[in-house]
């Protein structure tokens, strides 16, 4: 039994989205009915997107307890942009879309051993 098709908003969200916020990398990553957070801090949550009354909302829980970024608004979505206000500590963070498993360019390179 397959899953019906995303359109519209849900489907803008489809997709691996990267940003920067205190030094680490924060990945954001929603495919169909789940999304999951997971930074370079060592915080990995799990949830889903949703719409409520036609807001897209991004709904998560940490392993950690972590609080700063357990239900976000999604405030716009282009094809290379997402941008979520958090209801935590991490408040607005606008994300950028990473195509085919790479870091989209303007963050920072690993330092050669």
């Amino acid at each position: 039994m397959s899953s019906p098709a995303l359109t519209g908003a849900a489907a803008k969200l489809q997709g691996s989205w990267v940003t920067t916020a205190d030094g680490t990398i924060v990945a954001l990553v929603i495919t169909g009915d789940q999304a999951g957070i997971f930074t370079t801090g060592r915080t990995v949550c799990n949830g889903t997107p949703d719409a409520v009354d036609g807001v897209q909302t991004i709904h998560l829980t940490c392993e950690d307890g972590s609080k700063d970024r357990t239900t976000g608004r999604v405030d716009s979505v282009t094809g290379t942009t997402l941008k979520v206000t958090w209801s935590g500590k991490a408040g607005q963070e606008t994300y950028t879309k990473a195509e085919g498993g790479k870091l989209p360019s303007g963050f920072p390179a690993r330092p050669e051993r």
